[in-house]
């Protein structure tokens, strides 16, 4: 039976070259010549301080050019409302989400049922598993799932005849 699976997942590569590339941004910046201010990539966490809360919102924009360059969604993504301030430093954390997690690989399950395609969704740890009878039914989910309103970007991968 065809199948592919629906995934959630940022590539680490990626931000990692998105983290890089702003800090080089941050060197050649004439508004930020002399000022404390860095990108940190801890895992799936970037941290962004400076030594104002206006810095870390300029800071938060230039990240967010570099990840829409290198294609990588802030849509599923942990952004803190407003900076935290210790020291002398604010400091800003995005956290990335990797996976789908239980309620999403339901509600998922659940869009697939809602517009009664003949595929099957059955969640498997971080991902969700699609099958159908035929490979048009499963073209036609991975279309419907791409223009539902999913706050995660999704990947489909291991697609199989």
């Amino acid at each position: 039976m065809p199948s592919f699976d629906v995934v959630s997942e940022i590539d680490k590569v990626e931000l990692k070259n998105a983290v890089d590339n702003a800090n080089r941004e941050l060197t050649t910046r004439f508004d930020f010549r002399g000022v404390e201010a860095t990108f940190e990539l801890n895992d799936f966490t970037v941290t962004m301080t400076s030594e104002s809360d206006f810095q870390v919102r300029q800071l938060q924009d230039i990240f967010n050019n570099h990840c829409a360059k290198r294609n990588i969604s802030l849509a599923g993504s942990d952004i803190d409302d407003e900076p935290t301030h210790s020291g002398k430093l604010y400091s800003l954390k995005i956290v990335f989400k990797n996976g789908i997690e239980q309620p999403l690989g339901k509600e998922i399950i659940k869009l697939l049922k809602e517009h009664k395609l003949k595929v099957q969704g059955s969640i498997q740890g971080d991902k969700v598993r699609v099958t159908g009878k035929k490979r048009d039914d499963l073209q036609q989910a991975i279309a419907m799932l791409r223009q539902s309103k999913i706050e995660l970007p999704l990947q489909f991968e291991n697609f199989r005849d």
